[in-house]
């Protein structure tokens, strides 16, 4: 392509780009989408072409809200109007879970994929130099030594998750293992021990085996009702 960009790995303002990468580099759950005719050659090619995609970047661990911040801040700044910038908008994907705190439900974000924040961007020798500038940020992940574009089906769930988050029940952090010994503080079986047969996550309950006149048997209690030992 006549009017394509591109990136020499020995320019020194790349060098972040794609950091200390192995063979196969990339995360379980984020999936590169193979594309071997966008990237070739040792150089990154950049295409020319107006296509936003989404990446996943590598960052200092517990900083990816940080990170998040400063890449929206740098689009604010940009002077160009919206549908021409280069960088559309970064996301941490998190899923709102229950836990007990003091006794009490708490819900609480939970990271999906803590030291990793997603972004939507053109791939242009701007915009790579833009994000890999941002304190906080590794490296991007990819195949090998270049950056690659997530799968859209990936991008589809992972924000899917994000956005479902706030609209479904919140899925219970229960603190209990099958095969735990616990103890039954609130009902009709208050002060029986018994062993965690289930974890039922989506109701909040947990099935337990006591024994009921020398005999085991499996009762359903809210979570709440048990104490581990």
């Amino acid at each position: 392509m006549a009017d394509a960009h591109r990136v020499d790995q020995r320019d020194p303002d790349d060098r972040g780009a794609v950091g200390a990468a192995g063979a196969g580099d990339r995360v379980d759950g984020l999936a590169p989408e193979p594309d071997p005719g966008r990237w070739r050659g040792g150089a990154v090619a950049v295409s020319g072409e107006p296509e936003s995609r989404w990446f996943a970047i590598q960052t200092t661990a517990g900083h990816e809200n940080k990170v998040r911040g400063l890449i929206a801040q740098r689009i604010a700044q940009d002077p160009r109007a919206e549908g021409e910038r280069l960088i559309n908008q970064a996301v941490v994907p998190v899923q709102e879970v229950v836990e007990i705190k003091n006794g009490k439900k708490v819900t609480v974000e939970r990271k999906l994929y803590p030291g990793y924040v997603l972004v939507e961007m053109q791939m242009t020798q701007e915009s790579l130099h833009v994000v890999n500038s941002i304190q906080g940020v590794i490296k991007f992940v990819g195949a090998g030594r270049f950056p690659q574009p997530l799968r859209q089906d990936e991008v589809n769930r992972l924000l899917g998750v994000s956005v479902a988050a706030v609209e479904v029940e919140p899925k219970e952090d229960i603190p209990f293992l099958i095969g735990q010994v616990v103890e039954i503080t609130e009902g009709p079986f208050s002060d029986f021990s018994g062993t965690v047969e289930e974890v039922l996550s989506d109701k909040g309950k947990v099935k337990v085996s006591v024994s009921l006149f020398g005999r085991p048997t499996s009762v359903e209690l809210d979570y709440l009702q048990l104490r581990g030992h």
